[in-house]
């Protein structure tokens, strides 16, 4: 007789390295995809262009102080002048950015006035502050 026979059991293995593999790859793939897309996006058709050139952008410097001068790039200008001069280089430049420096008192309707000139001659213009 023999009794020992009887007591072992066949012990099934299992191999997980496969597993193991799949399941880093799928963990990889959803990172990446997850990543890659992005529900918050407009998509929009941007137009194409042969030609790599830009166009230079130029930027001009306008202030004006507590005592309500305007200056374009140093020059003190009366405030009746600024669209003039202002059209002036935007004529010059072709693309243009004007960098507003404002004093801290100045009524906020001589900014608009400034805004409003900028608005209607196609000029990009960017408020200047100094951070806090």
């Amino acid at each position: 007789m023999n009794l020992s026979r009887r007591n072992k059991r066949a012990r099934a293995e299992l191999q997980t390295s496969a597993m193991n593999d799949i399941m880093f790859f799928l963990l990889l793939f959803f990172l990446i995809a997850s990543t890659v897309t992005n529900p918050n996006v407009i998509k929009l058709s941007l137009p194409k262009a042969a030609s790599g050139k830009s166009i230079a952008k130029k930027t001009i410097i306008v202030s004006i102080t507590q005592d309500l001068k305007y200056y374009v790039e140093k020059k003190e200008i009366q405030e009746a002048d600024l669209q003039t001069t202002l059209s002036k280089y935007s004529n010059e430049a072709g693309q243009l950015t004007i960098v507003l420096y404002v004093e801290k008192t100045v009524a906020v309707q001589n900014v608009v006035s400034v805004l409003d000139i900028a608005q209607k001659l196609n000029i990009k213009l960017v408020l200047a502050t100094v951070p806090k």
